[in-house]
């Protein structure tokens, strides 16, 4: 069974939240919940498939902790692994830029030579 790593940053709560109901629905799975503010740079290097909880702040930012981690996703760590994300935001007041960190960390994963699904 792959190892799988649901990583995640959360300001409010609201992330973590999710993360741990996917937790919770994929029970019979071999999978690890990690708050990024507290990983070390490799982290991701143990698992097979990852997931990417995340959250766009203010007009299309980045939460703090992924804007820390950032550098991190690179191809020593990301190369050849398989991705999935999902992600939070204000799709009310902040509509022209509802998601736009997915979008970021999307690019990141793309350049470091993982596959993304979903």
């Amino acid at each position: 069974m792959p190892k799988i790593g649901l990583f995640y940053a959360s300001s409010t709560g609201n992330t973590e939240d999710i993360a741990e109901k996917i937790k919770e629905k994929m029970s019979g799975f071999d999978i690890d919940l990690k708050n990024i503010a507290n990983c070390v740079d490799d982290a991701m290097k143990s698992y097979d498939l990852l997931i990417f909880g995340i959250s766009t702040w203010g007009e299309g930012e980045l939460q703090d902790d992924w804007e820390d981690y950032i550098a991190n996703l690179n191809e020593d760590n990301l190369r050849n692994k398989t991705v999935a994300m999902f992600g939070l935001g204000d799709q009310e007041e902040y509509c022209d830029n509802f998601l736009d960190a997915m979008g970021i960390i999307y690019d990141k994963v793309i350049e470091s030579g993982a596959t993304v699904v979903g």
